[in-house]
């Protein structure tokens, strides 16, 4: 799967360091499959949820943390709309929520 912006994935290591090896895990395991539909994508991460169209919720360290992906099947393509802990995830709409466009001038460490 190709993971448009990079730069988010580098943005919630620095936010959440405690989430450093299981996102980039998550991340390296990602970009290496090919996922053409949901029922493939469940059968490797079968704690993720499909919510909406396009939406996959991974429970990322344990259920720590929630990481809110778009995914297009067709394309073979995702991107990142949201990480964060599992009590900021409730707090959220998890269908309505965007991608935080300040990310993309985030400097990479």
């Amino acid at each position: 799967m190709n993971i448009i912006v990079k730069r988010a994935v580098l943005y919630y290591v620095d936010k959440y360091p405690q989430a450093k090896t299981p996102l980039l895990t998550w991340y390296n395991e990602f970009l290496k499959a090919d996922y053409h539909n949901f029922n493939q994508l469940r059968s490797t991460y079968g704690n993720a949820s499909l919510v909406g169209k396009n939406r996959v919720v991974f429970n990322i360290k344990g259920n720590d943390f929630r990481l809110v992906v778009s995914v297009n099947f067709k394309q073979l393509a995702a991107y990142i709309i949201w990480f964060g802990t599992h009590k900021e995830y409730d707090k959220i709409n998890v269908g309505t929520v965007e991608f935080d466009i300040k990310i993309l001038n985030y400097k990479v460490k």
